[in-house]
């Protein structure tokens, strides 16, 4: 949501379900068959016989607790609510504090005229019933909130400025590697060719790399046994992503350039690089966890910067030996 200062109101959903306090779980359920229920009711609402809101029951506990069991005594009595004179940016904020998936909008007299949830803010989040990704959008929220709270451009550079100096430190590391090489490549122009092919191949393998992985530590995989498992199947993986890529793009130079040695040694310092570039897409994410950081952190500049001059350091010190010695 772009506008955080509009009207909760403005934004709720109105598909809602309401149970009474009184009932059984065994006639609410019966109820329930009777009516249409939408895809993201996440929590039952429990209102008292004025109407008021009094409690919520998630949909697990409704469904798991004994049918002649009242609904008062399985629902959570202390309700988070919303009121209804809120802002959306006020709804944010709860929501992130109190890592819900959805809340109830009440007006003065407590009772409910609306939900407001996850999905509403966060456009990533496919399935409000997958934790790890629910973590993912409570995380997103607070950024809303934190970039509402905070307009000064200053904050903004100082928040993101940092991030950008793994780009310029990559950057300028790749220009000296390339630099140390610059008679080589003189005699040998062809490598210089194939470098974007080569750091673009690196780069995507190691974002898809450190994906995975970071949906893995989302689920709390974070012992050695995991790694050792990660490291052996991303190894099998990137080798043969290494060969096809490095395969495919040897026989594009060799058919353009005719120089079946120069081809041979771009092929295989493609494969190489893939291979380390993909690795590290594993073990840069579970050292920041190791030492009680946000392994998201490894997911955006960290890994680009560090796959970058891995990539070139591999490629031309391998195809250096390789023509060197032919």
């Amino acid at each position: 949501q772009d506008n955080l200062d509009d009207a909760i109101l403005d934004h709720v959903r109105r598909d809602f379900i309401i149970l009474s306090a009184d009932k059984t779980v065994g006639e609410s359920l019966s109820e329930l068959r009777s009516k249409t229920i939408g895809e993201k009711i996440v929590y039952f609402y429990v209102n008292d016989a004025d109407g008021r809101l009094v409690g919520v029951v998630p949909t697990r506990r409704l469904l798991m607790s004994d049918p002649a069991a009242k609904i008062e005594t399985i629902m959570v009595g202390h309700v988070v609510a919303v009121p209804a004179s809120a802002t959306v940016l006020t709804a944010c904020e709860l929501l992130a504090r109190h890592r819900f998936l959805a809340l109830p909008v009440v007006d003065a007299d407590g009772k409910m005229l609306g939900v407001v949830d996850i999905t509403m803010f966060t456009e990533e989040l496919s399935d409000v019933a997958e934790r790890h990704a629910a973590e993912d959008a409570f995380q997103l929220i607070g950024i809303k909130v934190q970039s509402a709270r905070e307009r000064s451009p200053w904050i903004g550079f100082r928040y993101r400025f940092p991030w950008l100096l793994c780009n310029i430190v990559g950057g300028i590391t790749c220009a000296f590697l390339v630099g140390r090489y610059e008679a080589f490549l003189d005699s040998v122009i062809v490598l210089a060719l194939f470098i974007p092919v080569v750091l673009n191949l690196a780069e995507s393998v190691s974002i898809q790399s450190t994906t995975i992985t970071l949906q893995s530590l989302h689920r709390g995989r974070t012992n050695w046994a995991f790694l050792a498992r990660a490291l052996r199947r991303e190894f099998v993986i990137a080798g043969l992503l290494g060969l096809g890529c490095g395969g495919l793009v040897a026989l594009i130079a060799g058919l353009w350039k005719g120089e079946s040695t120069v081809a041979f040694a771009i092929g295989s310092s493609i494969a190489l690089s893939m291979v380390t570039a993909c690795l590290l897409g594993v073990v840069l994410p579970m050292g920041v966890r190791a030492m009680r950081g946000d392994p998201r952190i490894a997911a955006g500049p960290m890994v680009l910067a560090v796959a970058d001059i891995a990539t070139l350091a591999l490629y031309f010190s391998l195809a250096a030996w390789m023509l060197g010695s032919s």
